[in-house]
């Protein structure tokens, strides 16, 4: 481009030269031979003027456009430096989280080094105090017998030998007490330091979701996390779901006992309740009572309560069960309420609660207790919330009717913990409000992560369920 640039300027400079020139020999032509053609040579000379006119009005556009294009090509390299900047920026940000992320996980390890060797101390420590109980209660038998000796030796006058016997044996049991009571001063100091302990690794951990958060794409989970083993459950009160005398089970788990082991949609029968479809899931070597469904956002959850409190969609595809058929079912005895999150990226997370369901009289009350998860959790314990729908908002916190502006029934304690039953929302939507009208999970630490499925079951605490 530069060559020819050259090539046009010396063009548009030899040019008027060469004109110059033809017109002189133009004239001197003129002069001595004094031709009758004088004004066709003149006309000629005119032509040639506006041609070298018109060359010099295009090198001038030329150059404008040579101009153009540097400013062009400056803003260019500008933009790629800034880039240039802006990337080696965040790779030393990504090196300073990933320093982070080795040195906690490397503390994490040595605290739970530190927490197994205070472990299996305490072991030795509780085999030692119960051998020096078992020595207390011998010589406290040893002791009775010698007061025994003492009550009928009291009016006998004892020998000095008796007496030294006896006050030797009241020093030695009174030396093993206190050697007892530090023993369990020490137990006791060794617990709390594994009480400490334990906190401490809870908060690295914790600390660790955080980074790894960070790490991943905006409204992506961390890592890969395959589907988890089968969970003991704690048990609260092992009243076993039995089934009603007509044949008709009361929930999925058990159908799950008679044999009915495929997931599918089956008929159920809770106690005192008339009969309704389920669909049931087969999994940890039972069977769960799935209560909530989202897939790919083919079903608008946005409903009014009674569609809430009856159950909306299919049982096959996307569908809420209803609150009326899950308390009938959570009121026979204790249930665990299991979420299943699945993220845009198809990473899986999954929760567990201990929970109780209030009747319609309390509006469905919800009241949750951890048992174990994957993820950090972004719903209140031990706190009763009140379910609630855009045409019945029962809590309006600070005049801000959450079901309305963030669409679909839930039990709303805060407008942004999370949603499981809002607008579904693909992550190529823009603006913070159209995201949290979405589908989300909301720790309480932590941004929004927008979800691509969804799924609520529950399952009796019973153990006995599974065997």
């Amino acid at each position: 481009g530069a060559e020819n640039m050259k090539i046009i300027l010396v063009f548009l400079f030899i040019a008027p030269l060469a004109l110059s020139a033809r017109v002189e020999k133009d004239y001197s032509s003129f002069d001595s031979a004094a031709s009758p053609e004088t004004k066709s040579r003149f006309a000629m000379l005119d032509d040639v003027r506006i041609l070298a006119n018109g060359l010099l009005q295009l090198g001038h556009g030329l150059k404008d456009f040579v101009h153009k294009t540097k400013g062009q090509m400056n803003d260019i390299f500008q933009k790629l430096y800034i880039f240039d900047r802006s990337f080696y920026e965040l790779s030393l940000q990504t090196s300073e989280i990933k320093e982070e992320e080795e040195q906690l996980r490397q503390t994490t390890a040595r605290l739970q080094i530190n927490n197994e060797e205070i472990k299996n101390l305490s072991q030795e420590m509780n085999s030692k105090i119960e051998d020096l109980i078992q020595n207390k209660i011998q010589l406290q038998e040893k002791v009775w017998g010698l007061e025994d000796k003492v009550t009928k030796l009291a009016i006998i006058q004892p020998s000095m030998q008796e007496t030294k016997e006896i006050s030797s044996l009241k020093a030695f049991v009174e030396q093993q007490d206190n050697h007892i009571k530090q023993l369990l001063k020490i137990v006791e100091d060794q617990h709390v330091q594994l009480d400490r302990q334990h906190n401490q690794i809870m908060e690295l951990e914790d600390k660790l979701n955080h980074i790894e958060l960070q790490e991943l794409t905006e409204n992506s989970f961390t890592g890969e996390q395959t589907e988890p083993e089968a969970i003991p459950f704690p048990v609260r009160n092992t009243t076993a779901v039995t089934y009603k005398s007509d044949g008709a089970a009361p929930d999925c788990t058990a159908l799950y006992s008679s044999s009915m082991q495929s997931s599918g949609v089956y008929t159920i029968k809770p106690n005192g309740s008339e009969a309704f479809d389920v669909y049931c899931e087969t999994k940890f070597g039972s069977s769960w009572t799935v209560i909530q469904n989202r897939v790919d956002g083919s079903l608008d959850f946005n409903q009014t309560w009674d569609a809430y409190a009856n159950g909306f969609g299919e049982l096959n595809e996307e569908f809420w069960l209803g609150l009326n058929k899950t308390y009938s079912i959570t009121k026979q005895g204790d249930y665990i309420l299991r979420i299943e999150l699945q993220d845009w990226k198809d990473n899986k997370r999954y929760i567990e609660y201990a929970f109780s369901l209030g009747g319609p009289e309390t509006d469905y009350t919800l009241q949750l207790s951890r048992i174990s998860g994957s993820i950090p959790n972004a719903l209140p314990e031990q706190t009763e919330l009140r379910f609630s729908t855009a045409d019945r908002d029962v809590d309006i916190i600070n005049d801000f009717n959450c079901p309305e502006n963030y669409l679909g029934g839930w039990w709303h304690s805060e407008c942004e913990e999370t949603n499981l039953n809002g607008k579904y929302v693909a992550p190529r939507s823009r603006g913070r409000l159209e995201r949290r009208k979405g589908l989300y999970w909301k720790p309480k630490k932590g941004r929004y992560y927008l979800l691509k499925s969804t799924k609520i079951m529950i399952h009796p605490t019973d153990l006995k369920s599974f065997d």
